[in-house]
């Protein structure tokens, strides 16, 4: 079967935030919601150093989704809303059965990676951008980064690759030795989110 999975090589990425604007742009998300983020590993703010110089240190950990192969949130969730694809393994969360309750918010350990639409979407711009045939967002709902689902049925990859000026990502199907992201963490040390938890997520961070 296959299980879609990202790996993230920490050493390439620069911080730039790309990824989180094209993820942005490409699901059309309302003001104020970010599925990607990237977060410093350094001081307190965003893209400041921890330490004194000249003994300084600062690294970027992005975060999205970690479609997890035992989320949380789906055994969290009271109506169905948030489920794994069998198919793939990705997570999905359905605008349509969703009843706002947040309980898989309260249930993900990955602090962030779910966001809650307060009110009706709204935007800067008075015009839908990216992608067309993506789920228009919903009041009262939550949202979260689904791998680009509507790009993966049409063979693409997710929107946050495309523009990594560090080519940082890589995706594909683990469970396929010459995939993409088997190749990629091949050889390599690596660590996952909050592993501890046990939900055994499908985002690789190569170190």
């Amino acid at each position: 079967m296959m299980r879609y999975a990202m790996a993230i090589d920490l050493k390439r990425c620069v911080g730039c935030h790309t990824c989180s604007v094209a993820c942005k742009m490409a699901n059309n998300l309302p003001n104020e919601i970010w599925w990607n983020r990237i977060l410093t590993v350094g001081g307190e703010a965003m893209d400041t150093a921890a330490g004194t110089f000249p003994n300084n240190t600062l690294e970027y950990l992005p975060v999205n989704c970690q479609h997890c192969a035992n989320p949380a949130c789906v055994k969290a969730c009271p109506v169905g809303a948030t489920y794994k694809r069998e198919e793939d393994g990705v997570v999905i969360q359905d605008y349509d059965q969703c009843i706002g309750c947040r309980y898989c918010m309260v249930a993900c350990p990955y602090s962030g990676v779910r966001q809650f639409n307060w009110k009706q979407p709204e935007y800067h711009v008075d015009f839908a951008v990216g992608d067309a045939n993506i789920t228009p967002h919903q009041y009262n709902t939550v949202s979260k980064c689904t791998f680009c689902v509507h790009r993966l049925a049409e063979e693409k990859k997710p929107a946050c690759m495309e523009l990594c000026i560090g080519r940082a990502r890589y995706f594909g199907d683990i469970d396929d030795p010459e995939s993409e992201v088997s190749k990629a963490i091949r050889g390599r040390t690596y660590f996952h989110l909050l592993e501890e938890k046990g939900t055994k997520p499908n985002v690789y961070y190569l170190t």
